[in-house]
Order: structure tokens, then C-alpha cells, then sequence
């Protein structure tokens, strides 16, 4: 691997590979720690920034030289809006792209991991479907509930949209009890998400790359 490849890595956890036939160039991008969105975060966050995502997103589209995508995510999810602009411009390339959840897909993390054409989860990866929450000061309105159960509804719908699990179930997700002690959801631990609908096969890295070899040909 090359200095500038290390240097790359280094900065923005990306890399780009040589695939099996000559020629053949997969981009390796991953969703890490907390999806940063409007506001920074502290500096002793691990983060992935939005706003240097969707750039290469863009140029993922547009080059010629790469035909596929694959997506490792282990996030605690993060800015919801952010979240879900990345996972709706993942959904919208025309490349092939797999996702692959190595530890955590928590919250909006959950719209990126279907927002591929194909998806894989680690035996011990975790997935947690919960309420749409907000921080800071909220105003004890109807209108502020409404609000709420609008965002919630836009990520249902694009998460049902992309898998198999319905937007009744994932609602029932969201609002079961008895699992979280000091919240509403569900956890779903590596089979049980592909059980669900979340997710479509148990698997590794080396099954992800098969996938999106498959895929390209």
C-alpha cells in the first residue's frame, strides 16, 4: 500500500481497491462512531462528517473507473436529517453497493445499512431500531409531536422501502418495551436482524466482496 493510500486511510477511513478482473475498482468507505450533521461535535468524538461524505458520493457516480461500492458501518447513529441524506444518495447510485455492519447499526445508521442493493451483518453485530429523539430544549406543543411523528414516518417509509421488514413491523420495533431500560426500541444481534427483514445474509467482509463482485459482472 502507498504512502498516499495510507494517508487517505488515515483521514477519511476510505480506500479504493483492485478488484479480480484488470482494471476493476471498488471504493471501501466507512460509516463510523457518530453521524455528524449541522451541528460539530466535540473534538474526542469519532465521527463521520456528511459533509464529506456526499462529495464522494457524488464522484463515485461520475467516475468511470469505479463500479462498485461497498459501505462497513459501525456507528451509534447520530444527526437524523444527515443521516438519512446519506443513506437516500447511497440508495440513488447506479453502481452496485453492498453494506456490511461490523458492530453497531444503531438508529439512523439503520436507513444506511438497507440503502444498498444487497446487505450483510456480522454474527455479533447489533442493530437498534428506537423513537425518533431530540436534544436541547423542546416545546411541550402539539405541533412539536407532529413534527416528531413526521420525521419518524420518513425514516419508516425509507426503511421499509429498502428491505423486507414492513412499516407496520418496524413501528412495533420502535415502540416495544421491556428491552431498553431507560428507552423504547429493539435490539436485533446478527441472524435475528436478517430474521426481521432488516438485513439479507449473515456474513464477513469475504462475503461482502463476493457479493459485490457478483453484482458488477
Amino acid at each position: 500500500m502507498s504512502n498516499e493510500e495510507n494517508e487517505t486511510i488515515e483521514k477519511t477511513g476510505d480506500v479504493e481497491v483492485n478488484g479480480r478482473k484488470k482494471g476493476e475498482k471498488i471504493h471501501v468507505m466507512t460509516i463510523i462512531g457518530e453521524i455528524e450533521g449541522h451541528d460539530n461535535l466535540a473534538a474526542n468524538n469519532k465521527t463521520t462528517k456528511y459533509e464529506h461524505v456526499l462529495p464522494k458520493l457524488a464522484k463515485i457516480e461520475e467516475d468511470d473507473e469505479c463500479e462498485g461500492l461497498l459501505l462497513i458501518i459501525n456507528t451509534v447513529g447520530g444527526d437524523v436529517s444527515a443521516g438519512l441524506a446519506l443513506a437516500e444518495m447511497v440508495a440513488s447510485l447506479s453502481k452496485p453497493k453492498v453494506s456490511l455492519v461490523i458492530g453497531d447499526c444503531h438508529s439512523i445508521g439503520v436507513p444506511l445499512a438497507v440503502s444498498c442493493d444487497y446487505s450483510f451483518i456480522v454474527p455479533s453485530g447489533t442493530m437498534i431500531i428506537h423513537p425518533v429523539r431530540m436534544n436541547g430544549t423542546v416545546i411541550g406543543a402539539p405541533q412539536t409531536y407532529d413534527y416528531f411523528k413526521l420525521i419518524q414516518d420518513r425514516i419508516v417509509g425509507f426503511i421499509s422501502t429498502h428491505c423486507h421488514t414492513s412499516a407496520k413491523e418496524l413501528e412495533q420495533m420502535m415502540m416495544k418495551t421491556g428491552i431498553l431500560t431507560k428507552d423504547l426500541g429493539t435490539i436485533l444481534v446478527g441472524k435475528e436482524a436478517v430474521d426481521q427483514g432488516l438485513i439479507d445474509e449473515v456474513g464477513g467482509i469475504r462475503e461482502a466482496f463476493a457479493k459485490i463482485h457478483e453484482l458488477i459482472r
